[in-house]
């Protein structure tokens, strides 16, 4: 028996996008968007030109501080699937040189409201889906190049389970603050 792991790999993106992370998103407030559970967190602020960032610093500290569901969901959106969707399937008109981390891919404002956010992620998660669902088999177990930088030897499959991982580990951290911010009184 052969088994299409491009297929399979992506039905499983798939399945967790369908069934847990974006009905979890179902009603989601502004308040609850930014809500700090603790003293802290790591959120969206303005930055000196008014514009909201993403707090991050690199290294990340130990232990890495808690983040809101604003962070996580602009974390997935933008950094995991957004940039690197833009990286390998474009749109990069400009950009041909951008790699997989190139922040000049995502030039949009980050999203100030939860409606935004929760639209932002199923833009993004639509286009890395649907790149990868377009790859043959061979262009998925094919080496990444330059774009991935010192990953590059690695497979798109490889960067696929990858980011499945990620996305996987921060929507459960949202589904976990949304019940936190249910049950905090």
């Amino acid at each position: 028996m052969t088994v299409n792991w491009h297929r399979q790999i992506l039905g499983q993106l798939e399945f967790y996008w369908d069934f847990h992370l974006r009905p979890r998103l179902e009603g989601l407030t502004d308040d609850e968007y930014f809500w700090e559970p603790v003293d802290g967190c790591w959120s969206l602020r303005p930055g000196d030109d008014g514009a909201l960032e993403l707090e991050q610093v690199y290294p990340d500290p130990v232990p890495p501080p808690v983040t809101t569901i604003a962070w996580r969901m602009t974390h997935i959106s933008r950094d995991v699937l957004g940039i690197r969707a833009r990286a390998f399937f474009g749109p990069h008109d400009g950009l041909e040189d951008a790699h997989m981390f190139d922040k000049r891919l995502w030039p949009e404002p980050l999203p100030a409201t939860a409606a935004d956010a929760i639209a932002v992620l199923e833009r993004s998660y639509a286009h890395w889906h649907d790149g990868v669902a377009a790859l043959t088999d061979e262009a998925f177990d094919a080496p990444l190049g330059p774009k991935a930088g010192h990953y590059s030897g690695d497979s798109m499959g490889a960067l696929v389970l990858h980011l499945n991982r990620e996305v996987m580990a921060h929507g459960a951290e949202i589904a976990l603050l949304r019940d936190l911010y249910r049950d905090r009184f």
